[in-house]
C-alpha cells in the first residue's frame, strides 16, 4: 500500500486576481513569454524589484504556472527576498501600478524604490 503525502505549494510569491489579469493582458499579444521576477542591488536601503517579460526562466529559477497563460519565475538569487510576497496591480488616479506586499521588508526607502531585508 502506497502512501501519499500533501506537500503544500511552495509557491515563492502569489499574485491577486488584478494582477493576474494585468500580467494576462500584457501577455495577450506574446503568448510564448514568461513574467520574471528578481531583484538588483539599489537605492538608498538595498534591493529593488526587478519584473521582466522574458523567453524563458534560467536555471534554477522558482516556476510556477499562475494560470493557464501566465508562468513566473522567480529568480534563485531573489527567492529569499521575496517568500510570500504578494504581488497586486492597483490603480492610483490614471495611472496603473504593481505594488509589493513583501513581509520580509524591514526597512523602505522614501520613495519606495528599494527596500531592506532584516
Amino acid at each position: 500500500m502506497t502512501v501519499e503525502t500533501f506537500v503544500p505549494s511552495q509557491d515563492v510569491v502569489t499574485l491577486t486576481p488584478n494582477a493576474i489579469k494585468h500580467f494576462e493582458g500584457k501577455l495577450k499579444n506574446h503568448p510564448d513569454k514568461i513574467i520574471r521576477l528578481s531583484t538588483k542591488v539599489s537605492g538608498c536601503t538595498g534591493y529593488a524589484y526587478v519584473l521582466d517579460f522574458a523567453d524563458a526562466s534560467e536555471d534554477g529559477d522558482e516556476v510556477m504556472s499562475v494560470s493557464d497563460k501566465l508562468t513566473v519565475a522567480v529568480a534563485k538569487d531573489a527567492v529569499s527576498l521575496l517568500k510570500n510576497t504578494e504581488i497586486d496591480y492597483v490603480q492610483e488616479g490614471v495611472n496603473g501600478v504593481i505594488k509589493y506586499f513583501n513581509p520580509n521588508v524591514v526597512d523602505e526607502c522614501g520613495c519606495g524604490e528599494s527596500f531592506n531585508i532584516g
